[in-house]
């Protein structure tokens, strides 16, 4: 899906809330630190604030979140913290996609299955079939992605589908090759939110995140939770979304 200018919607309350909001889950491995304890330990007190927003966006009517789990760089961490993720990943899907389908949220993952063993890539499509007829929240998880592999992928889509004759190159539009992309299905994020206060995206959801609202926050992630989001969509409820027109624009738009 294309960019969509009028992509934030009113709850019942008049609350402007963001249809989609993405998330970089950071300070894991710090917080985990600063008590003195493992790193795994931060990526077990992770979960927690992961089940604490997915309720969360739930209760405040967001209607698709998109966690960044594990990027495509990552794989280049030591291979026993490596190990140890992918366990916990497995062991996750195992206890929480029966909770997820049970409370309506649909999950999917997004990024490089060949990377994840046989074992996890039977999890992960397990998980997917067993959410997919829901219609609550969209869960999307990013694990062994990166945005400029997205964009790869989508562009050598686009190709096949040139070189046998179903796409023209030349009409080739932005909004084409966005269909190609992994999350294009859903809205392009409104609210983007990075936690444990470093200030880059990272090569997450490089094409989607162009208009997105950039939300930064000190807190570690194990430590953020529903007063964290909310005040976030807060922030987000503030703010006068351009995309690139003048303010006489914005209230000519706002009054017709």
């Amino acid at each position: 899906m294309g960019a969509d200018y009028q992509a934030e919607q009113a709850n019942p309350e008049g609350e402007r809330i963001p249809r989609h909001v993405a998330i970089i889950m950071d300070g894991n491995g710090r917080w985990a630190q600063a008590r003195g304890q493992a790193r795994h330990q931060g990526h077990r007190a992770g979960l927690d604030a992961v089940k604490a927003v997915v309720e969360q966006c739930g209760r405040r009517g967001v209607g698709a979140l998109t966690l960044f789990a594990f990027s495509s760089e990552n794989w280049q961490r030591p291979r026993a913290e490596v190990r140890m993720l992918m366990e916990l990943f497995m062991r996750t899907l195992d206890t929480e996609a029966h909770r997820l389908s049970e409370n309506n949220v649909r999950l999917r993952v997004i990024g490089d299955r060949a990377q994840f063993s046989d074992r996890l890539q039977e999890r992960l499509a397990e998980a997917e079939r067993l959410t997919a007829d829901k219609d609550g929240l969209h869960l999307t998880i990013a694990a062994s992605y990166g945005g400029r592999w997205d964009i790869l992928q989508a562009a050598r889509r686009a190709a096949e589908e040139a070189m046998a004759g179903r796409l023209d190159p030349a009409s080739l539009t932005e909004s084409d090759l966005a269909g190609y992309l992994s999350l294009a299905e859903l809205p392009e994020p409104d609210l983007f939110i990075r936690t444990g206060g470093e200030k880059r995206i990272s090569n997450f959801l490089l094409w989607q995140l162009a208009y997105t609202e950039l939300y930064f926050t000190e807190t570690l992630w194990p430590d953020f939770r529903a007063g964290e989001l909310d005040r976030a969509l807060a922030d987000f409820a503030r703010r006068q979304r351009r995309f690139g027109l003048t303010d006489q624009q914005l209230r000519q738009r706002d009054r017709a």
